[in-house]
This record gives structure tokens, C-alpha cells and sequence, in this order.
């Protein structure tokens, strides 16, 4: 008789077969992996590169101005030329020297109050959450300290201290910025202290301080480097408003909130004094606020694949 061939071994797939295949979605996975993490370090970098210039910018322009700030070079309100590219100020000094010179007392006093608020609205909100009879005085003085309008305690710094000229400023920023900073970390920091390894490192008798700096603030970078990025919008804008309003940089200093208060009455004769800071201002906030959250970690679960 013919031998009859046993189908059980001719359905079985060959391993051969079967390995080629499991290694070509495993590269097939690989690569798919690879090009979206080197898309996402794209993403970053496109986001990161506007603040890097501005900032750039602001910190390197006054040695890059072609004419002293103080200095009238054209008449006042005079049209764009090759002396002054943006024309001339109420006073006739170049618009793009001033432009270039000043943006970097602006930008050194908004990311100075906006490290400050961070690092002690994180501090402070870590303790209150891990302490909560502490958390409750921090949530009452946070609520009436809320109330005070911006304007109002940049009056009042002001007042108090005369002659503090831009660390009054970042004083007033500081203070204006905590309250708020401290309620959003406290909030992100409560249920990383109620974790249950916190609490084992707490019953094991570690001080507030390692609990603090090494338990729960290493799980809140996203929300440190959002928070810093907001904080520096309402610094910008407190320093802004401080120079509008004359409170720190005093004319002839070139600032650029107060190039848009001294040169507000020419606009419509040379409107780059005050186009060029206005535009200047809230490109450098709405980068930074962008960087900062670009460089955030990325938070939540991936999905998994079962194949």
C-alpha cells in the first residue's frame, strides 16, 4: 500500500517560517518606535528654537545695537531709513538699538521671579500636602493673598521701597505669583503624598525635608516645568506692566514697556517704537510657555500591543 502522508505534520507551520515572521514585526515594531521617538525630538526642538532665539536675542542684543540708546541719530518720529531701519523715537534715537538693548533687564527679571515662584510654590506645596494642618494655614493666606490685584501690589512694593528699583519688581512678582503657584502644586502633590510609598518612607522615619525633595518632587517635573512656563507669562507681564507704568526703569533707559508708554502719542507717525516692543513682548512669553512645555515629560499610559 501507498503511505498515507500525515496531514497533522503537513498543517504545522515551519519554525523557520514562523521565526522570519516574529522577527520581521519585531523590526517592523522597532523601527515604527524609532521614527516616532525621533518625531517627537523634532516637535521639541521646533517648539524649543523660538525661545531660544528670543531669549537669545534679548540677553545678546545690547552688544548687537549699531547706535547708542541715548542718543538721537534722525529726527523724532522719523520714517524707517538706512541710519534707523525702524525709524526714530519721540526724541529722534534709533528704534531698533533701543529695541535691541531692551529686552534683557525684561527678560532676566521675568526668569528670575519665575524660578523663584517655582522653586518656593514647590517647596511649599510638597510640605502642605505632606502636612496637611500646615496645608490648611498655607490655603488661607493663599486665598487673601489672591485678592490683590497686580497693579495694586506693584503700587504697594513700590511705595514701600522707593529706591528697589528691578528687584522691587521681581520682589513684587514673587509675591503676586506664589499663592497661585502654590495652590496648583499642592493640589498635584496630594495624591503623590497619600502613595503608598511616601507613606512607608514617612513611617520609616524620614525627615520632611527627604520626603519633600526626593519622594514627591521628583513625580511632579511635568507639572514644575508647566508651572515655570506659566510663571513666566505673569512675570512678563508684571514687569511689563511696571515698566508701562514707570515703576523701576526710569526714561532714558531703553525698556521695552516703556518705549510703548513714551511712544504711544506718535504711533501714527512712526508706529515701530511701539509695534516692535508690543509684538517683542508677547512672542518671548508665548515661546517660553511653549519650551517649557515641550520639555515636560510626557505623562500617561502607553498603549500595548498584543501581537
Amino acid at each position: 500500500m501507498t503511505p498515507v502522508p500525515d496531514r497533522s505534520e503537513a498543517s504545522t507551520p515551519s519554525p523557520a517560517r514562523s521565526t522570519t515572521g516574529a522577527g520581521t514585526a519585531q523590526r517592523s515594531g522597532i523601527g515604527s518606535a524609532a521614527g516616532g521617538s525621533g518625531r517627537r525630538r523634532v516637535a521639541a526642538v521646533v517648539r524649543l528654537l523660538p525661545a531660544l532665539l528670543l531669549v537669545g536675542a534679548a540677553l545678546l542684543g545690547p552688544w548687537f545695537a549699531p547706535h547708542a540708546v541715548d542718543v538721537p541719530v534722525t529726527g523724532p518720529y522719523a520714517e524707517p531709513s538706512a541710519v534707523a531701519p525702524l525709524g526714530g523715537d519721540l526724541l529722534g534715537r534709533d528704534v531698533l538699538s533701543r529695541v535691541l538693548a531692551g529686552g534683557w533687564d525684561l527678560v532676566v527679571s521675568a526668569l528670575v521671579a519665575a524660578v523663584l515662584v517655582t522653586g518656593l510654590a514647590a517647596v511649599l506645596g510638597a510640605a502642605g500636602a505632606l502636612r496637611p494642618g500646615f496645608g490648611r494655614v498655607l490655603d488661607r493666606a493663599a486665598d487673601l493673598l489672591i485678592l490683590l490685584p497686580a497693579v495694586l501690589g506693584l503700587l504697594v512694593v513700590a511705595m514701600a521701597w522707593r529706591d528697589g528699583g528691578r528687584p522691587a519688581i521681581v520682589v513684587a512678582a514673587v509675591v503676586l505669583g506664589v499663592p497661585y503657584a502654590v495652590r496648583l502644586v499642592a493640589g498635584a502633590a496630594a495624591p503623590v503624598a497619600a502613595s503608598g510609598y511616601v507613606e512607608a518612607a514617612a513611617a520609616g522615619g524620614e525627615r520632611l525635608g527627604h520626603l519633600i525633595f526626593r519622594e514627591v518632587l521628583p513625580n511632579l517635573r511635568a507639572t514644575l516645568l508647566a508651572l515655570f512656563g506659566l510663571r513666566f507669562v505673569a512675570a512678563v507681564y508684571i514687569v511689563a506692566t511696571a515698566g508701562f507704568l514707570q515703576i523701576g526703569p526710569q526714561p532714558p533707559a531703553a525698556d521695552w514697556a516703556l518705549m510703548i508708554r513714551e511712544n504711544g502719542p506718535g504711533i501714527m507717525l512712526n508706529p515701530w517704537p511701539v509695534i516692535a516692543p508690543s509684538i517683542l513682548i508677547g512672542l518671548l512669553a508665548m515661546s517660553v510657555n511653549l519650551a517649557a512645555s515641550a520639555l515636560a515629560p510626557q505623562l500617561g499610559r502607553k498603549a500595548v500591543s498584543l501581537r
